[in-house]
């Protein structure tokens, strides 16, 4: 018998919560799906999720961290869909947000795709839908 496994949630280090909240409410309309703190051991684990999927990104604040956490040289990046790519990078653009530019795998591919930085070096990758 096949196993089914399902992705639940990623988990980030985050240096200010606050920040890294705002940032992915703003720039990816993530809401927050549930808080648990835990000042016994001090440290706070913020869920966010999208409205229309179950994954979640857990955000995890330690609060006496100081310095900023090196991003894993093993790590890349998260990917979310978005019906309207040029509408997105425009908007994230205004914003102000650390954002690379809009790229395809080749010039038959249809739609494209470009990365998006948050405030502690995570990528996520926007794809065309």
């Amino acid at each position: 018998m096949t196993q089914k496994y399902k992705f639940v949630h990623a988990c980030v280090r985050v240096l200010d919560l606050d920040k890294s909240i705002k940032f992915y409410e703003d720039a990816l309309n993530l809401e927050i799906s549930r808080r648990r703190d835990f000042p016994e051991y001090e440290f706070s684990l913020v869920y966010m999720k999208s409205p229309e999927g179950d994954f979640e990104l857990e955000l995890t604040y330690n609060y006496d961290r100081k310095e900023a956490y090196t991003v894993g040289d093993g790590y890349s990046h998260f990917a979310v869909l978005v019906d309207d790519l040029k509408a997105s990078y425009q908007r994230h653009k205004e914003a102000g947000y650390n954002v690379g530019d809009i790229k395809s795998l080749s010039e038959e591919a249809s739609g494209g795709y470009y990365f998006l930085t948050d405030p502690d070096g995570y990528r996520t990758e926007i794809i065309q839908k």
